[in-house]
């Protein structure tokens, strides 16, 4: 089953909604439409339907995956009879980020990309890798969906793609271990991971983490297929295309750690919720810092993940005038 969000005009002006999404037929269906009517046609009162529909289906993913049972029992019949009404063309939906999460993690698990990526930049791989599945924790307010122009702030010179599977969490848990953490997966969704490849080259040294370089944009969509549609999690298909030229390509194979031991960790002393998601890690090849190459404004950038589809960005054009601070005297 695949799931998304998409904007739609209200009575008080545009509003989330989530949808069913039957790609082979280029269509949504409006899930709280869809139910409001059926619990109409089954003999409830207009009001009370709608008051259910609008709980069972709100406009947040996060929210409607929490609700748990009664949210994926309600989907998965509309989804066994895919009703014609209700329905919106591809070519007329405004996709929102497939899921509204807390907080945004990503992590770093491709064996390939972490040797691509320190073979760029001189410098080698730090063995505490091989200690902890590290990732790093990035605002949830820059997230974008698939269609989204992505926002480039004028202090960036080189702007890079990252392609990532999001893992999308569906129960609300703390301090997993590794052989039940898959049991909290919901389903799997495409995750861009925009970097300032600049900007990082001055972050990282400070030993704080990524902030300016990676906050700026988190592309997360086009929408969610759940766990139970991929045989194998590690074997999963691959490919970032710029302006329809094919980038890098491959799979979700080679990863240093597992998926359940990434979610494990990041559960470990503290709690992931519904709708979180958590970034896989850059497939190996999966960025244009490994093949010497930069994103343009105007750059379109697809990325295709098997079983669940493309998400496609434009790079938007820089914002001038952005304050930018002056560099200090040093002080040793």
């Amino acid at each position: 089953m695949k799931l998304g969000r998409i904007s739609v005009n209200g009575p008080d002006g545009a509003e989330a909604r989530l949808v069913l999404v039957v790609p082979e037929e280029n269509r949504v269906i409006d899930l709280k439409r869809a139910l409001h009517e059926q619990l109409v046609k089954e003999g409830s009162s207009r009001e009370s339907a709608l008051q259910y529909a609008n709980a069972v289906f709100p406009g947040s993913m996060s929210a409607a995956i929490a609700l748990g049972t009664p949210f994926t029992q309600a989907a998965e019949k509309i989804n066994a009879k895919r009703p014609d009404a209700h329905s919106i063309s591809f070519d007329s939906v405004n996709w929102l980020p497939a899921s509204d999460p807390s907080v945004v993690r990503d992590g770093l698990t491709f064996v390939g990309h972490i040797k691509g990526f320190h073979e760029k930049i001189g410098a080698p791989p730090t063995p505490n890798l091989l200690k902890v599945p590290g990732y790093f924790k990035g605002t949830p307010h820059t997230v974008i969906g698939h269609e989204a122009e992505v926002p480039w702030p004028g202090y960036i010179q080189y702007m890079d793609y990252e392609l990532e599977l999001g893992y999308v969490i569906g129960k609300r848990a703390e301090s997993l271990r590794p052989e039940n953490a898959l049991d909290h997966l919901f389903g799997i969704t495409i995750f861009n991971d925009f970097s300032a490849r600049d900007c990082q080259a001055v972050e990282m040294p400070i030993g704080m983490g990524p902030t300016k370089c990676k906050d700026f944009a988190y592309g997360i969509g086009p929408w969610i297929t759940t766990v139970d549609e991929f045989k194998d999690l590690d074997r999963i298909g691959m490919e970032v295309r710029v302006n329809g030229e094919t980038w890098g390509k491959g799979d979700s194979s080679n990863k240093l750690w597992t998926v359940g031991e990434l979610i494990a960790w990041a559960s470990l002393g503290e709690v992931i919720v519904p709708g979180d998601v958590i970034g896989s890690g850059t497939m190996g090849g999966g960025s244009a810092l490994e093949l010497d190459r930069k994103l343009q404004p105007g750059d379109v950038v697809e990325m295709i993940v098997e079983g669940v589809g493309t998400l496609r960005n434009t790079m938007g054009q820089p914002i001038p005038d952005l304050w930018w601070p002056e560099e200090r005297k040093p002080f040793m």
